[in-house]
């Protein structure tokens, strides 16, 4: 039975500031953001979306009456989420509407989450082999105002449905991933910033990349030259093109060539969307499909996740016969045209803006987030969640 990615979709807000003018007001050189670590703009979510809603919104863009019958398994991977009990999934069953006799859970395991969703998504369908899994990387990416990690903020969320005979790619079984305990970044409950080795970081991305690619490679027989195109979580996209750099001399002139344009394709969306953490490697990935229209059924597509503190994983898909026609990039289009530039001012007021935790009431103006599902305010401690479609 062949088990994979049937559906993929994403979402992220509405509003989006300029990396060359958040330098400026920095009295950073703009090429620092927009060539030293690849950014052009940073999605900025406004206080009436969070992990939940980015999530809902972007499996509302994929999920049909059909698969929320078949959906018996919501897996959730975050590393921003709301409660330390009650799963995010559980929100978003809710909101989608979603058949009640199925699991929903929460996966943490830093930019890492959506991946493990994947590989456990994998195993339920084998086991039954009807069901679909939905499986979500939802995330806020926070620094703080004037750090160090600013410029690598962001915010969105990737949905992705698992199921036996995947319209989209194929996952294969082989796969190696890895795990030591290091400090290169971490967020303690009482944060709601992370804080950041960036040197120590970028050492082990790139250190994990290389020992999961040797076990690979040792592991299948297969080379650099068995690849269409290799997708990397990306925090920024100079990251993921750092790691590839590293196998390059690898294959012929043709081979690099092949997979250094597809990966400049790959990073597109990511480019100008910022660092989205558990959805960052499937962001990439939907750039990959959504832009490069050329690729044949049977291209197999490398993807290397990494979740600091750490865990690493390379694993593969291939393409699947008219795997375009189940992509959903019109709406991508529609998405990034709709969005809105604030200024750094307003970046910076919105950043400022939280909830309560004092258990007080607040409404949310969701008037002016254009988003079917939004946050709409809190009571008694309860996060209060709006599905405008349904007062329609």
């Amino acid at each position: 039975m062949e088990i994979g990615i049937d559906k993929i979709g994403f979402y992220i807000p509405h509003i989006y500031v300029d990396m060359n003018k958040l330098a400026e007001s920095r009295n950073i050189d703009p090429e620092k953001f927009t060539i030293g670590i690849g950014q052009e703009k940073m999605a900025v979510p406004p206080i009436t979306q969070d992990p939940v809603t980015l999530a809902a919104n972007a499996a509302l863009e994929i999920l049909d009456e059909k698969d929320k019958k078949e959906i018996d398994f919501v897996i959730f991977g975050t590393e921003t989420g709301i409660d330390s009990s009650k799963s995010a999934a559980v929100y978003v069953h809710d909101l989608l509407g979603l058949n009640p006799y199925a699991r929903a859970i929460e996966v943490k395991q830093a930019c890492y989450g959506a991946t493990a969703g994947i590989q456990m998504a994998k195993g339920h369908v084998a086991l039954n082999p009807e069901s679909k899994v939905l499986v979500l990387g939802s995330d806020i990416a926070r620094y703080g105002l004037n750090t160090s990690g600013e410029a690598t903020q962001g915010a969105g969320a990737v949905a992705i449905v698992i199921s036996a005979d995947p319209s989209i790619m194929v996952l294969e079984d082989e796969s190696v991933y890895f795990t030591t305990d290091i400090m290169d970044f971490w967020r303690p409950v009482y944060s709601d910033k992370a804080f950041v080795d960036g040197k120590l970081s970028n050492e082990q991305y790139i250190a994990f990349f290389s020992k999961v690619w040797e076990q690979y490679k040792t592991k299948t027989g297969l080379e650099l030259k068995d690849f269409e195109a290799i997708c990397y979580h990306l925090p920024y996209t100079k990251m993921g093109l750092k790691a590839l750099r590293t196998v390059l001399e690898e294959g012929t002139e043709d081979v690099k060539d092949r997979l250094q344009k597809n990966y400049k394709i790959s990073a597109r969306y990511n480019r100008n969307v910022g660092n989205i953490y558990t959805g960052s490697l499937y962001l990439s990935f939907l750039s990959l499909l959504a832009r490069k229209e050329d690729m044949d059924a049977g291209s197999r597509i490398g993807l290397f996740s990494y979740g600091s503190g750490a865990v690493g994983e390379f694993f593969t898909g291939l393409l699947q016969p008219d795997y375009r026609e189940h992509l959903h990039v019109e709406n991508h289009i529609k998405l990034f045209s709709a969005r809105k530039e604030i200024t750094v001012a307003e970046y910076e007021q919105i950043f400022q803006e939280t909830l309560p935790t004092d258990g007080s009431t607040v409404e949310l103006d969701i008037d002016r987030d254009p988003a079917t599902i939004c946050l709409a305010g809190m009571a008694d401690n309860k996060r209060q969640y709006v599905n405008k479609a349904e007062n329609m």
